[in-house]
C-alpha cells in the first residue's frame, strides 16, 4: 500500500463492512471521509469528546483504553488494519466513553455520522452489515468477560498467542506481538510483572522462545491444551 497517497474508495472496498458496495456507494461514502495522520503516542479521541463518526485504521494499531483518575490504564482493544472503532457511539449520540491512542505511526480514515446515515437509507442491506459488526463486537467483548472471569492468566495468554498471525520458517511457528508487553498485560487484565512470569513459565517448559516482542512457538500443540 502506498502510505502517502490513498484513494478512500480502493480502502474501503477491501474493508469487511464496505466490501460489497458498488462503487458509486463507494463514491458516496469516500465524501464523508478524512485521511488522519498520527504518530504513536498521539491521542485520537478522549473520554467525553463528541462522536461525529467512527474510524477505520489503514495501516498502524490503535488501543482503546479507560482511564482512572490516579492514571492507572485498562486497555479493552486494540484496532489493527482493517478494522474500526466508533460505531456503536456514533448511534448513540453519545460521547466517547473511552480513550484512543496510537500504539506506532497510523493512518486512519475518518468516516462521518451523516454520510454513514444516507447510506443506510438508500441500501438496507448496508444496515444489516453495519448491525452484523456491532453484534460481532458484542460478542467478541462478552468472550472477553467470560475469558476473564473464568480463564486463568496463563491461559489468557497462551490463547492470545495463538491467535495472532505467524509465520512459519523451517519447521518454527513465530510471531510478533502487536503492542508493548506493558499495554499486552492490560489488554489481558494481567499486571505487567504477572504477564512477564507467564511467559517466562512458558518459556521454561519448552512451550515458546522470546526476545523482545519476538516469540517463537515451540511445541503449538501442548500450547493449544495450555490455552484450554
Amino acid at each position: 500500500m502506498d502510505r502517502n497517497k490513498i484513494k478512500p474508495q480502493t480502502f474501503l472496498s477491501r474493508v469487511p463492512l464496505f466490501n460489497t458496495l458498488q462503487d458509486e456507494e463507494l463514491d458516496r461514502i469516500a465524501l464523508g471521509c478524512t485521511e488522519l495522520r498520527v504518530e504513536r503516542g498521539d491521542l485520537i479521541f478522549q473520554r467525553g469528546d463528541p462522536c461525529t463518526g467512527f474510524h477505520v485504521v489503514l495501516y498502524g494499531r490503535v488501543k482503546l483504553a479507560f482511564h482512572s483518575a490516579h492514571g492507572a490504564e485498562k486497555v479493552i482493544e486494540l484496532i489493527g488494519p482493517g478494522h474500526s472503532f466508533g460505531e456503536a457511539l456514533m448511534f448513540m449520540n453519545s460521547p466517547y466513553i473511552v480513550t484512543a491512542q496510537a500504539t506506532e505511526d497510523s493512518l486512519l480514515l475518518h468516516v462521518a455520522k451523516p454520510a454513514i446515515y444516507r447510506e443506510i437509507e438508500n441500501a438496507p442491506a448496508f444496515a444489516c452489515k453495519m448491525l452484523a459488526g456491532l453484534s460481532q463486537r458484542m460478542h467478541s467483548l462478552m468472550s472477553d468477560l467470560e475469558s476473564y472471569a473464568l480463564r486463568s492468566g496463563t491461559e489468557r495468554v497462551a490463547a492470545f498467542l495463538l491467535k495472532q498471525p505467524s509465520q512459519e520458517t523451517a519447521g518454527e511457528v513465530s510471531l510478533t506481538l502487536p503492542v508493548s508487553k506493558a499495554v499486552l498485560a492490560s489488554r489481558l487484565s494481567l499486571t505487567p510483572e504477572h504477564f512477564s512470569r507467564i511467559m517466562a513459565e512458558l518459556s521454561a517448559r519448552h512451550l515458546i522462545a522470546f526476545k523482545g516482542r519476538r516469540v517463537a512457538i515451540l511445541d503449538p500443540a501442548a500450547l493449544r491444551q495450555c490455552a484450554g
